[in-house]
């Protein structure tokens, strides 16, 4: 695991987020993602709520609830257990369609844009074409939708919680965004080559990055609580959905400074045995 080049594609990434073209950026996928889920909730979101309350109902959940949240010293929270249910539910989808706006409409550009400025000498040898990123992402997508499914009883056990959901984060965002970083610059093998290489450095990353993305979810869980106030709940939401697709961006961007800088390496280690 290679720390240094962690950190330098780190301040790198840092120094690019706040171009202007960068943070122009956000506003796209941003305003694509509350039309999509702006139009959901105001569509299905009540009947989720129905679903979640007629369940409850049915199956004593409502005792139960009580009992874990009274056991937790969080009784207070019984009288919005429904929409939390319904945001904790939905708040995976939002995230990953967030992350999906990114691999598809921003990290081309954020290639682009980092290529030509940071490492204009590197050969565009495009080793994969958009239908086959497009294809890794939903593979990627729909495998963490399985373990994230399985692992959801630990909900209950927190010290393991918290452990296991920024390691599947991690892992999404390292899969997809390395992937996405390498298609126009790195041929077939230099990619998988350099995968292999910097595993390790690379789910770091996606693990930072999967931490800091919890953050938003205080936003969106707040919104939750707030459902009493309809008046700021799309306050709350947009928010939270900026604050993802801001995290994605600038982890789009770390993940570009270093794998590009990990690809002119390997070309010149390349180079230099030719020689």
């Amino acid at each position: 695991m290679n720390f240094t080049a962690v950190l330098r594609s780190w301040a790198r990434a840092l120094s690019t987020q706040f171009r202007f073209k960068i943070l122009l950026l956000s506003v796209i996928p941003l305003l694509i993602s509350l039309a999509v889920w702006g139009g959901l909730m105001a569509w299905r979101l009540q009947a989720v709520f129905d679903f979640i309350q007629s369940y409850f109902s049915n199956h004593d959940g409502f005792t139960n609830a009580s009992a874990i949240l009274n056991s937790l010293g969080l009784l207070a929270l019984k009288t919005v257990i429904v929409p939390l249910l319904a945001m904790w539910l939905l708040l995976p989808l939002v995230i990953i369609t967030s992350l999906l706006f990114i691999g598809v409409l921003v990290m081309p550009t954020i290639a682009k844009h980092v290529g030509q400025r940071d490492f204009p000498q590197l050969e565009l040898r495009r080793g994969s074409s958009f239908l086959a990123s497009l294809g890794f992402s939903l593979g990627s997508f729909f495998l963490f939708v399985f373990a994230w499914v399985v692992t959801l009883p630990l909900f209950f056990v927190p010290p393991i919680y918290v452990l296991v959901q920024p390691l599947l984060w991690g892992w999404l965002t390292y899969r997809v965004m390395s992937y996405d970083a390498l298609a126009p610059f790195a041929d077939k093998q230099e990619r998988q080559l350099l995968v292999a290489r910097h595993r390790g450095s690379l789910l770091l990353i996606g693990l930072i990055a999967g931490w800091f993305s919890g953050l938003p979810s205080m936003l969106w869980m707040g919104g939750a609580m707030s459902m009493a106030y309809v008046a700021f709940f799309p306050i709350f939401v947009s928010l939270a959905i900026w604050a993802y697709l801001l995290i994605f961006i600038f982890t789009g961007l770390w993940y570009q400074h270093f794998c590009l800088d990990a690809l002119q390496v390997l070309r010149q280690e390349r180079h230099a045995e030719v020689i």
